[in-house]
């Protein structure tokens, strides 16, 4: 993730160390002939030649935080369950997905990968729960390619609610 600090080079401030001695705020100074103090000011604070500093703005590129999307998204990444996966290590997968990106699809094919894909689903909520997140499943049916053959296949989606 880049963040907002790994783009701001301190090399970049420049300031004039000759000159450059500011007391901190509201600090009483007395002049050099003796006459009366004064209260530091930002006016009375500017080295001799009337320079401030130059200040640089950092450039920000893109956000620091983006939201999960509540909604799915088109994506590659599909979660695909056979009738031989172990549940428990599929749901782990499912709670990562779902912490990082805020959904995650898994895909079925047949009453074995099915079974497993939903034993998965289960699993993964009482993972999710426990860190504060409320999720959901949404089945839906879905026709997939395998091999130039059509395939009816099961899509959960699981998402935070």
């Amino acid at each position: 993730m880049n963040r907002f600090f790994s783009k701001l080079d301190l090399r970049d401030i420049k300031i004039d160390p000759a000159g450059s001695s500011f007391p901190p705020d509201g600090e009483v100074f007395a002049e050099e002939d003796g006459q009366a103090e004064s209260e530091l000011t930002f006016e009375n604070a500017l080295p001799p030649d009337d320079r401030v500093p130059e200040l640089v703005e950092p450039q920000i590129d893109e956000p620091v935080y983006a939201p999960p999307v509540s909604t799915p998204v088109e994506t590659t990444d599909v979660l695909k369950v056979s009738a031989k996966s172990r549940p428990s290590a599929v749901a782990g997968a499912i709670a990562g997905v779902v912490r990082e990106s805020g959904h995650a699809e898994v895909q079925a094919i047949g009453a074995g990968a099915t079974n497993q894909a939903v034993k998965a689903v289960a699993i993964a909520r009482d993972y999710l729960r426990e860190s504060g997140i409320d999720a959901v499943c949404l089945p839906s049916f879905i026709d997939v390619t395998i091999d130039n053959e059509d395939r009816t296949a099961i899509l959960l989606v699981v998402e935070a609610r």
